[in-house]
């Protein structure tokens, strides 16, 4: 996970309290039902990649978090490389969200972007209490790491434009249950309020 500073691991604050989560976009896409995923992530991929760069004009921190593929010496600006190699969709999308920088990746054993991560310890060096989660699948990865940033009271959006499952019919799926029994908001991403007013950081459902 790299710093934007020598010696510490994140010296900056996050705008907003807010931090932008990218989950699973930068890929090789050589995994069960990639064919299926893969056009509905290209679909996500131009408008994630508008709302990064809003996030990066008004200082919020983006996060990428990849999945290790089981393999515990996973390098992530490697993987980035080779995802632009491999040629077609999935290099379009690495593309369109190439990792600056000064951003940040986590890379994840499960499904969530918490657990067997350093995430949790990351936010709280940034001050983040408010995470912004996009990319793929609505229904695994997105869906767990949205129910694990509420377990540690942490206010969550799920822009319902940059989310995409295998298909429309399950990510609409999910996203009634995010709003509905999650009470979570699912707010464009042309709408979302970066930073937003210091009340709406003390409940999850505020946008």
């Amino acid at each position: 996970m790299p710093s934007r500073s020598s010696g510490l691991l994140a010296p900056e604050r996050a705008a907003g309290q807010t931090a932008l989560l990218i989950i699973d976009m930068i890929n090789c896409w050589d995994f069960p039902d990639a064919e299926k995923l893969l056009p509905c992530a290209a679909s996500i991929a131009p408008r994630i990649a508008a709302l990064k760069a809003r996030c990066r004009r008004s200082g919020v921190p983006v996060i990428y978090a990849n999945d290790n593929r089981g393999r515990w010496r996973s390098d992530f600006p490697a993987l980035a490389q080779e995802a632009l190699r491999q040629g077609g969709p999935g290099a379009e999308i690495a593309s369109a969200l190439k990792p600056d920088a000064d951003d940040y990746f986590v890379l994840k054993p499960k499904q969530s972007a918490f657990f067997g991560t350093p995430l949790e310890l990351l936010l709280q060096h940034l001050k983040a209490s408010r995470l912004i989660l996009t990319g793929v699948a609505s229904d695994q990865c997105v869906l767990v790491t949205a129910t694990e940033a509420g377990m540690r009271d942490l206010a969550v959006v799920v822009p319902r434009d940059c989310v995409a499952s295998q298909s429309t019919a399950r990510n609409a799926l999910v996203l009634r249950q995010i709003e509905e029994f999650q009470k979570l908001p699912t707010t464009p991403s042309t709408r979302l309020r970066l930073i937003p007013h210091a009340r709406h950081l003390q409940g999850r459902r505020r946008d």
